[in-house]
């Protein structure tokens, strides 16, 4: 039996399975529920253009919806802080949509960025981060 934010955690990383493969970017899934536990919109690692993030992706599709106040984002990894591409971080789309709340699967290594940061900006902008820090096999793409 899985908590919800398992059983949503394992939606997202079958997103992962659908990201375009790349050397220089982590894939990643994103999906954002409602408070009711419904499904609002979701996204994944390079599904509309070859630069976009998970969360932009979901994010993108709720544009100004006011049940983003209420809702969960969750993420297969830790959103992103810094970014090479002329595009805002997920951090800054996560703090400008009005979301609170936040269910990462892991935290980002520092593979493509030295000091990845998206947990202790959300957590200092007040929104609340809850990591599943330890993933069950079923939770792994």
């Amino acid at each position: 039996m899985s908590t919800p934010d398992e059983a949503w955690m394992r939606e997202a990383f079958k997103l992962v399975r659908l990201c375009p493969p790349s050397k220089t970017a982590y894939s990643v899934g994103a999906i954002v529920v409602d408070r009711e536990g419904r499904e609002l919109a979701r996204g994944y690692s390079r599904d509309t253009d070859p630069h976009v993030h998970a969360e932009e992706s979901a994010l993108s599709r709720l544009a100004g919806d006011p049940r983003l106040a209420d809702a969960v984002l969750y993420s297969t990894l830790e959103p992103c802080a810094q970014r090479s591409a002329l595009r805002p971080t997920c951090v800054e789309l996560i703090l400008r949509s009005g979301l609170r709340q936040v269910v990462i699967g892991a935290r980002e290594a520092n593979r493509f960025v030295a000091d990845p940061q998206g947990y202790e900006v959300l957590t200092a902008a007040g929104v609340k981060v809850r990591e599943l820090s330890v993933l069950p096999p079923a939770m792994l793409p």
